[in-house]
């Protein structure tokens, strides 16, 4: 049967497509549903994250979006005639390497921006240059698709506590800001994660950017709109957190905590949207018939027509298509399969000036890693009485599941006492972050990563080591380690943590220790 065939019949839909558009959106739905079969599982993980997590519910709405979005440019598009372009094969082959990265090396973002950048490029290798011109935006729309957001956590808490702070002192209250606590007359506050605004945030900034290219037709006012897009959830946040704490103050903490939980969903959001578009209704400068785009302006563009030379047959680029994502999979089967050679057990060494002490910490304390090869984690003590906390995961390989930096893994146990209170100092070449439990118990966690040469605190800079693993099937292992010491006064946990890895120096020899048979 000819492609063209697959659309005709008794309906109206078909009817209406244009003739030159028929073949080609045949071979479209062909390279998009042999990317979703072959890359399912990630298109199955993003969905599960669009509706199992509240930071990404709003995603369901977008594909509707992008249909409407398409729907909306459809007459102007049937006076272009679609065409078959080999370049859009390149920037498929970008896509598929991101998607590659993130596989190998179990970085979700990757993978998921990877498939999308696919989809995305299969119009431009099908459909021509032209065309993706003129759905410019649905296109570049459609990377809200991706769930992002969760990576600003930790700045959006800090941003959100010092607003907190500033206006529950303006008001009148007295308090003490700690990190991400607030220590008030009615109690003991903090800024969570899931109180730092994020789902809102990342919400926001994708209805502003819809409306700022719906309403608006100016670009100063469409940036000006998508700034206030950003600034007003973060600034609201910080109110609805200080009137918690305000409440609180007279009607107690319970009934506070339970008027935030009803207050802060879809109520918060819909007012917050409401002000952003009272505050900007008036400057709309779309007209109601307006269109999206003009096609005969497109047509008429100059600098596209010496890329039209690279036309193909879009039969040709659909096979091209298949075979390419076929091997970027062959790929990743075949460079997960490396893994590193690594000791059968590993043991915590002596360290000069340190002896090993039993591990009885106040208030219990275990890293995760729960994809390490080996995990140790023990106590060490100088002679000034000074004591630290040691936790080293030995990894043969890393991919999902098993990779050191994970979200989840690392010094801060989920569902346990300790919460993360704040950045911590700069150390070695470490990450640090400052943990606290209840109101007194407060610890400090130094995180380094060992691949290779390197030796950072930096889990992006650990994957991209990582990826030249599985990339070159040369596979080195990984080692994690964690310094933490509890913070008292007479035992500052920062010199604790500093004396002990200047104990160790090279810190890189003495961690590569642990991979090496013996």
């Amino acid at each position: 049967m000819q492609p063209e065939l697959a659309l005709r019949g008794d309906g109206a839909l078909a009817a209406r497509i244009p003739a030159s558009w028929r073949r080609p959106l045949v071979h479209l739905g062909l390279a998009w549903a042999a990317l979703l079969a072959l890359f399912a599982p990630v298109w199955a993980d993003m969905a599960m994250q669009w509706w199992d997590a509240s930071t990404y519910n709003h995603i369901l709405f977008v594909p509707l979006i992008l249909g409407w979005l398409v729907w909306q440019r459809a007459p102007q598009l049937a006076v272009l005639d679609p065409v078959g372009w080999w370049p859009g094969l390149l920037v498929l082959g970008g896509g598929l390497f991101i998607w590659l990265l993130g596989d190998i090396s179990g970085l979700a973002l990757a993978t998921h921006v990877g498939v999308v950048v696919a989809m995305q490029a299969c119009v431009l290798a099908l459909l021509g240059p032209r065309v993706s011109l003129a759905l410019l935006f649905p296109l570049a729309y459609a990377g809200f698709l991706v769930p992002f957001g969760d990576e600003m956590v930790p700045l959006l808490q800090m941003v959100t506590a010092h607003l907190t702070i500033g206006l529950t002192t303006w008001s009148g209250i007295p308090a003490i800001i700690e990190g991400v606590f607030i220590d008030t007359p009615a109690g003991l506050f903090e800024v969570a994660e899931a109180c730092s605004g994020v789902k809102f945030l990342v919400a926001m900034i994708a209805l502003g950017v819809l409306a700022a290219h719906v309403c608006f037709v100016s670009p100063r006012r469409r940036v000006l709109f998508i700034l206030a897009a950003v600034i007003l959830p973060v600034l609201a946040n910080g109110v609805r957190a200080w009137g918690t704490i305000y409440i609180a103050q007279s009607q107690g903490i319970a009934f506070a905590q339970g008027f935030d939980h009803i207050f802060y969903g879809w109520v918060f959001f819909a007012l917050v949207t409401a002000l952003l578009f009272a505050m900007s209704w008036k400057f709309f400068d779309r007209g109601p018939a307006d269109l999206f785009i003009d096609a005969e302006r497109i047509r008429q563009i100059g600098w596209v027509t010496p890329f039209e030379r690279f036309e193909a047959r879009g039969g040709r680029l659909l096979v091209a298509t298949v075979l390419l994502a076929l091997g970027f999979v062959a790929w990743s089967a075949q460079a997960r399969q490396i893994e590193a050679d690594i000791p059968e057990s590993i043991d915590l060494p002596q360290v000069a000036g340190w002896e090993r002490v039993d591990y009885a910490p106040v208030v219990w304390w275990e890293p995760r890693a729960s994809g390490a090869d080996h995990r140790l984690l023990g106590s060490y003590r100088n002679a000034e009485g000074a004591e630290v906390d040691v936790f080293v995961a030995l990894y043969s390989a890393q991919e999902d599941g098993r990779e050191a930096g994970a979200f989840g893994e690392g010094a801060l146990m989920a569902e346990s006492a300790w919460r993360w209170h704040s950045p911590g100092p700069a150390i070695a070449s470490g990450t640090a972050a400052w943990l606290q439990a209840g109101l007194d118990h407060h610890r400090l966690a130094v995180t380094l990563y060992r691949h290779r040469s390197l030796l950072v605190g930096s889990v992006t800079r650990l994957k991209l080591s990582n990826m030249r693993d599985r990339l070159t099937f040369s596979p080195r292992p990984t080692t994690m380690l964690i310094v933490s010491a509890e913070d008292r006064p007479d035992r500052p946990a920062q010199a604790a943590i500093e004396s002990f890895l200047s104990a160790i120096v090279p810190q890189g020899e003495w961690l590569d220790r642990f991979s090496q048979k013996h």
